[in-house]
């Protein structure tokens, strides 16, 4: 048996090592064994609690190279057979490299420190995007961050052209680097903010005297989609199901007030999906950025995941993409939904490593539809804390009726979570506490939206009657979480766009 491990402390670590361990092929009947590299304090707990087919390695630290010698030394004794870093920290920092000067190249799934920039410098990577001919926003401009004078002419420049703009700190930054601005009354205050928010940043990487880059794209409208693409070694690739992400706080559109964050939950597969748009993403996207890659010598298996701006016509067919960015690991949350409508996929992961990916296609639950919401830390606390995505309150107990998830077919997996093994209790670390996963079939003569409307209303009964709580300080019978209540509904939307087709 083959085991496969997802290095990484947040949900989708353990979700896809569940994933591997359990998930049943009607094609390919090897078993894999789905392990987590360091992982997070409450999950081998509660991997125990539900008897869960995941084993555990630990680290010394949350450091790359403690990483890369757990990673190498099991390797060595043959306690695991490949490695899929989640985080892109890791790739940034060199974890393939170190893994190679070892020998064991053959076994990590992802770029080194090369390739890392597809993700880690959008400036960069918008350059690769001209010399594979990939389409992305109608114009861009890299400036100077200390430059308000060129931002501000940029930014009224694209808002008439293209009505808006969109600042990017073009560096690593949890998804959360991108501010748009629709009106020019915006323009002054989102500018300061992002300055604000990577001051230090800049400092850091430039001193206070150098040029401070700064990636100003004119405003795509469209529906975003990303793309999942598993990549081997000599360009084979696969596109596996599409999810879509919320990345926004709140309902509704990105402001100062609701902004983007990590995600705080996902759906697959995306509303919008089409054979034709899948296949539409491999022809404009996975293969010239493949050919690219080649011709610049910095592939290897690898995933990359490109998100997208996508146009229809009335009949729901694509009809132009843009990319807006490339990363180069799995979406979080999008992984964890996606996962779950996966049958093989340690059958892919092998391929991918092994060369022979072109041998293998995704198997998908074709009739199912996934959701996962993130629990997240809402405001409160003694200092009047505003909540995930700003100030948070930390050290809470969590209180979770696992019978009740289990009967209603609700997976928890435990994110921002500690477990005190001298109190025997869960406690909040803050931020996105834990996820909630479900999946349903749709049946014959039944409506996607209205499958996806009962799974998203599952889901919000279970936090609504307090079947998992951060317990506040200040209030025993409180709940500290917050949830997005939206996640879901889109399935009924689209529905409702598409009425006649």
């Amino acid at each position: 048996m083959k085991k496969i491990a997802f290095a990484g402390t947040d949900g989708r670590t353990l979700l896809c090592a569940l994933v591997i361990s359990t998930a049943k092929s009607e094609i390919y009947p090897e078993a894999f064994q789905g392990v987590v590299i360091r992982g997070t304090p409450a999950m081998p707990k509660l991997t125990d609690m539900m008897n869960w087919p995941v084993e555990f390695i630990s680290t010394d630290s949350n450091s790359m190279h403690d990483y890369a010698a757990a990673i190498i030394r099991n390797l060595k004794d043959g306690n695991i057979d490949y490695v899929i870093p989640m985080p892109e920290a890791l790739l940034f920092e060199g974890l393939v490299d170190e893994v190679e000067a070892e020998g064991f190249g053959e076994h990590i799934l992802g770029l080194n420190k090369a390739g890392a920039f597809i993700e880690g410098d959008k400036i960069k990577c918008k350059r690769l995007c001209q010399e594979a001919d990939i389409p992305v926003a109608s114009s861009w401009a890299e400036v100077d961050a200390k430059n308000y004078d060129d931002i501000l002419s940029t930014c009224l420049s694209f808002i008439h052209d293209f009505g808006g703009a969109v600042l990017k700190f073009p560096y690593s930054a949890g998804g959360k680097g991108a501010r748009i601005i629709l009106n020019s009354w915006e323009i002054r205050e989102v500018y300061d903010e992002l300055i604000k928010n990577y001051k230090d940043s800049y400092k850091k990487m430039f001193g206070s005297r150098g040029k401070w880059p700064l990636l100003i794209e004119s405003f795509m409208s469209g529906v975003e989609i990303s793309f999942t693409i598993l990549v081997d070694r000599l360009g084979n690739f696969q596109i596996l199901p599409t999810a879509m992400d919320y990345p926004e706080r709140f309902e509704g559109p990105a402001s100062k007030n609701n902004p983007i964050t990590g995600g705080v939950g996902a759906i697959s597969p995306h509303p919008m999906e089409t054979r034709q748009l899948v296949e539409m993403a491999g022809e404009a996207i996975a293969k010239p950025l493949i050919k690219v890659m080649k011709e610049r010598k910095i592939l290897r298996p690898c995933i990359l995941y490109p998100g997208c701006f996508v146009s229809f016509d009335s009949g729901m067919r694509p009809t132009k993409i843009r990319v807006c960015e490339i990363n180069i690991r799995p979406g979080e949350p999008e992984a964890q939904p996606l996962a779950r409508r996966l049958r093989n996929f340690g059958a892919l992961i092998k391929a991918t490593l092994e060369g022979n990916l072109h041998e293998v296609e995704p198997e998908v639950r074709d009739d199912q539809l996934a959701i996962c919401v993130a629990l997240v830390t809402g405001a409160g606390g003694p200092d009047g804390q505003k909540g995930y995505p700003w100030s948070c309150t930390r050290g809470e107990k969590v209180e979770v009726d696992l019978k009740y998830l289990k009967r209603k077919g609700i997976q928890i997996i435990p994110s921002a979570m500690t477990y005190l093994e001298t109190e025997k209790i869960f406690k909040s670390d803050g931020t996105r506490v834990a996820f909630l996963n479900a999946n349903a079939t749709v049946k014959e003569g039944e409506k996607r939206g209205e499958v996806g409307d009962r799974l998203r209303k599952k889901l919000l009964a279970a936090f609504d009657n307090g079947k998992i709580r951060v317990i506040p300080r200040e209030d025993s019978t409180g709940n500290r979480l917050d949830i997005r209540r939206d996640i879901g509904c889109h399935y009924l939307k689209a529905d409702r766009i598409f009425a006649s087709k």
